[in-house]
């Protein structure tokens, strides 16, 4: 995929973009390039200093964000948020579902039951219930675009020992997104996309893989173009992966 649109042009003036996890990492630097861009970005995450500091970063860019601090976890708080939103703007063009952990990296069967629940709840029932929430909308808007950051552990054919909370997880988020795909398609304007950033510098791959030498890793700064492109209004793939060290739209594998 090529950068259609060079930095500094504002083609998603006027629209409306919420990014969970947008305190670090992928989220900030989505959130930070969806304001390049010139949408208004509705950033969510847990801590509210580092919201203020992407709040400076993007108003010098020249555009606006409403800073959420709010647990993911926080299930009427999301609730809350979508009836906010539709009071204020009656519509949400971009959600880019980032938030995410990686869980313990342990054998199924030694996986403590509350750590399972922990990942589940931030990878996949946060992602449900921003749907729950934000779905009417998404489909208020002329070009609704979700996005969802899953991860190269769901779809590989090694699949990897030690990881399965984490990859289930992700697993499940993609299921999500097919089945939304398919319920929105043809009959809204709606586009949902998941995304594989693979492998960047970020506090969790350094976690998961503390003697990799981080020098050797694309950046989130990197990635964040590639996936707003996805939420731009005249991107119309729907229900596929867009997998960013291939560089390439791919079809998911296997039954949904």
């Amino acid at each position: 995929m090529s950068e259609p649109f060079p930095h500094g042009q504002k083609k998603l003036a006027g629209r409306i973009a919420l990014v969970t996890g947008a305190s670090r990492g992928i989220g900030r630097a989505v959130a930070v390039e969806l304001a390049r861009r010139g949408a208004h970005v509705i950033a969510l995450a847990r801590t509210q200093g580092a919201l203020e500091a992407l709040d400076d970063d993007v108003r010098a860019l020249g555009s606006e964000a409403t800073l959420v601090p709010c647990d993911i976890k926080d299930f009427d708080g999301l609730d809350r948020l979508g009836a906010v939103i539709h009071q204020r703007w009656g519509k949400l063009d971009i959600l880019v579902g980032n938030a995410g952990i990686l869980g313990p990296l342990t054998p199924i069967a030694h996986c403590d039951p509350d750590k399972w629940e922990q990942v589940f709840a931030v990878n996949v029932t946060a992602n449900y219930r921003l749907l729950r929430s934000l779905d009417p909308l998404l489909r208020a808007s002329d070009a609704g675009r979700a996005v969802f950051v899953s991860s190269g552990a769901a779809q590989r054919d090694d699949f990897a020992a030690f990881w399965g909370p984490y990859a289930a997880s992700k697993a499940a988020l993609d299921g999500i997104v097919r089945a939304y795909a398919a319920e929105t398609a043809n009959i809204s304007s709606v586009c949902v996309m998941s995304v594989n950033p693979g492998p960047l510098r970020t506090r969790m791959r350094a976690a998961a893989m503390p003697g990799e030498d981080p020098l050797t890793l694309r950046t989130p700064e990197e990635f964040a173009p590639k996936l707003a492109e996805l939420c731009a209004p005249e991107w119309s793939e729907t229900g596929k992966i867009y997998d960013f060290p291939k560089d390439r739209v791919l079809h998911f594998r296997g039954a949904a």
